[in-house]
C-alpha cells in the first residue's frame, strides 16, 4: 500500500493494470485483483489526480461551479476543501484542509481516521473564527462538503456554494498541488506510525508552510 501510495502520486492516471506492472517489476507476484482491492481499500482511483474520496450522496443538493473564469484578487475571495489519504506504519488516516486561493495559505486542517463529515465541519468551523468569511467557498461532491452539517455552516454565513464538476480534477488545482507538496516534503520523509504522531508532525509542517516556505506561484512570498 505504501508503494500504492507513492506510485500513485507520481502516476495518478495509473489504473489496476499499470499498478499491477509497476509491482511485478519491483519484484513482487501479486496479481490484478489483490492491486485492485488495496487500491479500493485506500480509496484510490485512476484519471483524477486525487483519492476517490468525492462520492456524492444521491439525497444530496449539488451545487454549481462558480469559479470558471473568475479572477481570483483578494484574500477570503475563495475558499476551498479538499480530502486526501495519509499512510501511516499501521493503517491510514484522511486528512482535510481549508485553503484560501489568493494567498494559498492553509487556514484549517483535521486528521480523522474514518470519513464522516464532523472533522470537516470542524475544519471550516475553525478556519471561519480565525479568519471571517469567504465570498465563495469551493469543494468536490463528496459526502462530507455535501452533508447538511457542513452545508449548514456555509448557508448560516451566507457564503456562495460552489463545487467542482465530476471528473473536473483541475477545479480545485490549488489543494490538488498542496497534496503532492504536503506527501513529498513531509508525509513521505517522516513514515508516520499512529496518528498522533501524525498530528505533531503535520501541525508543525503547516506551520512551516504558511509561514517560511517560498512559493514560485506567489513570486517567491510566504502565503
Amino acid at each position: 500500500m505504501n508503494l500504492l501510495d507513492e506510485q500513485y502520486t507520481k502516476t495518478p492516471f495509473y489504473g489496476v493494470r499499470n499498478m499491477t506492472t509497476y509491482l511485478r517489476g519491483l519484484q513482487y507476484a501479486v496479481g490484478k485483483d489483490h492491486v485492485r482491492t488495496l487500491l479500493r481499500k485506500m480509496g484510490l482511483v485512476a484519471v483524477f489526480p486525487k483519492p476517490n474520496l468525492s462520492r456524492p450522496h444521491p439525497q444530496n443538493r449539488i451545487y454549481p461551479y462558480l469559479l470558471r473564469d473568475m479572477e481570483v484578487t483578494r484574500p477570503n475571495q475563495v475558499w476551498s476543501a479538499d480530502i486526501t489519504y495519509i499512510r501511516l506504519a499501521w493503517g491510514f488516516a484522511y486528512l482535510v484542509v481549508i485553503m484560501d486561493w489568493y494567498s494559498r495559505a492553509v487556514l484549517s486542517w483535521r486528521l480523522s481516521n474514518t470519513l464522516d463529515a464532523g472533522f470537516c465541519v470542524e475544519a471550516l468551523q475553525e478556519a471561519v473564527s480565525k479568519y471571517g468569511i469567504p465570498d465563495v467557498f469551493n469543494t468536490d461532491q463528496g459526502t462530507q462538503f455535501t452533508s447538511q452539517e457542513f452545508i449548514g455552516v456555509l448557508t448560516t454565513h451566507n457564503i456562495s456554494i460552489s463545487m467542482d464538476g465530476r471528473g473536473r480534477c483541475l477545479d480545485n488545482i490549488f489543494v490538488e498541488r498542496l497534496w503532492r507538496t504536503v506527501k513529498y516534503e513531509n508525509v513521505y520523509l517522516k513514515g508516520y506510525q499512529t496518528i498522533p504522531e501524525a498530528k505533531t508532525g503535520l501541525t508543525e509542517y503547516f506551520e512551516f508552510y504558511n509561514n517560511e516556505r517560498f512559493h514560485q506561484s506567489l513570486d517567491n512570498k510566504t502565503p
